[in-house]
């Protein structure tokens, strides 16, 4: 059997196991605001919490993330992609084997359930006026003080990922010196509070408190003042776990609007016989293969270890976009039932821009690969030094006017 054809029945698998664990449940998990605990115990026992994070594994991986997105409900999407890939990759790559097996393997049963406590209010995409701050004491233990919001998962989790910074006095002034360290739900001090986002409505969204909660030493993930480092690594693999997770919500989208307009009939003429409609559902197809492809692309420079932050942010950037666009073609091609409350197309378009804004902004995301492209000309330029007749002046810098 060859790799392809392993891939598709992984995906087959993973789509039964979907439609049947998931598929049901989703509307009344996105009633809730949450995904109840036999939810998560019913993942990890059909092993869908515990695929790879690293390595050839991951591909794998990236089948499901794109299977879990093309459910089409963006919030329980995303509310297990933080759980099993995103919160639990930085205990996977930095924790220590008690942090492993005290927190990992319980996260991948469904037992323990994991957030990402990163954003503040006035921390999001600028994470240098992070606040949080977490002072040593005398015993080695930390005091935490501060607060988190749009924290998914923030009302279920049993354990948060946790930025902080290790001296108070370093808030506003830069990265330095910031550590991650995981903190008990249930440590007191520990408090969540719901916040009622327009979309996103199954990824239990909350404000997360921490007042002077007292954390353990070895609480710590990795060596002090190594945060910063961390950090950076793990966010182009969120990126790349979004953009995926994205493809298939544009893969959904796009299967419901080519249904509806093949069926649905204006004037005695089905919507599919428009040619401005055929074109534009055309070029919504063809944006999402070259994204795809780009995403596949994006996953073996993971699996390989070699996965770089201008190409997680295009994944990341190019996939949210086209699924607010996908959203966007959806509802105006559905007409006044696309608005109803319960109707597929409004929770599309009202979780389209969440997705847009989450694992950092795109328009930050385009500045991330601007500069890389900046780089990389720089450098061709210095390699071309030598060769006379070459046009050496790097591209972003503007040259002169002829």
């Amino acid at each position: 059997m060859t790799d392809d054809a392993d891939d598709e029945a992984f995906r087959s698998r993973v789509r039964e196991a979907l439609d049947r664990l998931v598929h049901p449940n989703a509307p009344a998990w996105e009633a809730q605001r949450r995904i109840p605990r036999e939810g998560w115990l019913a993942l990890g026992d059909a092993g869908l919490l515990s695929l790879a994070v690293r390595g050839d594994g991951f591909a794998r991986s990236a089948v499901f993330l794109e299977e879990l997105g093309a459910l089409g409900f963006a919030g329980i999407r995303t509310a297990i992609g933080v759980h099993a890939f995103m919160a639990t990759s930085y205990v996977d790559f930095f924790g220590s084997e008690s942090q492993r097996c005290r927190y990992l393997e319980p996260a991948r049963q469904g037992r323990r359930i994991a957030a990402l406590a990163i954003t503040e209010e006035q921390a999001g995409s600028d994470l240098r006026w992070l606040a949080t701050v977490a002072e040593r004491q005398d015993d080695g233990s930390y005091r935490l003080t501060g607060e988190k919001c749009h924290i998914v998962n923030g009302s279920s989790a049993d354990f948060f990922v946790v930025l902080a910074r290790a001296r108070s006095e370093a808030v506003g002034r830069s990265l330095a010196g910031v550590i991650l360290m995981i903190v008990d739900a249930q440590q007191d001090g520990v408090s969540a509070q719901p916040e009622a986002l327009l979309g996103w409505h199954g990824a239990d969204v909350c404000r997360v408190h921490f007042r002077g909660a007292r954390v353990p030493a070895d609480a710590l993930l990795g060596p002090p003042n190594r945060g910063l480092v961390q950090l950076m690594r793990t966010l182009d693999f969120e990126r790349l776990v979004a953009g995926l997770l994205a493809v298939g919500g544009v893969r959904y989208c796009l299967d419901l609007v080519g249904r509806f307009v093949h069926h649905h009939v204006v004037g005695d003429t089905q919507l599919s016989a428009r040619q401005a409609v055929r074109h534009r559902v055309a070029a919504l197809a063809a944006d999402l293969d070259l994204v795809r492809q780009y995403a596949r692309h994006a996953t073996r420079l993971h699996c390989r270890g070699q996965l770089d932050a201008g190409t997680a942010a295009v994944v990341k950037a190019k996939a949210t976009a086209l699924a607010v666009e996908a959203a966007q073609m959806c509802v105006q091609y559905h007409g006044a039932r696309g608005l109803l409350e319960d109707a597929a197309p409004a929770r599309l378009y009202r979780d389209a821009m969440a997705g847009t804004i989450a694992a950092g902004a795109n328009e930050l995301l385009l500045d991330v690969i601007f500069e890389m492209l900046s780089a990389n000309a720089a450098e061709s330029g210095e390699a071309r030094t030598s060769h006379p007749g070459v046009d050496r002046r790097d591209w972003s810098r503007p040259g002169p006017s002829s």
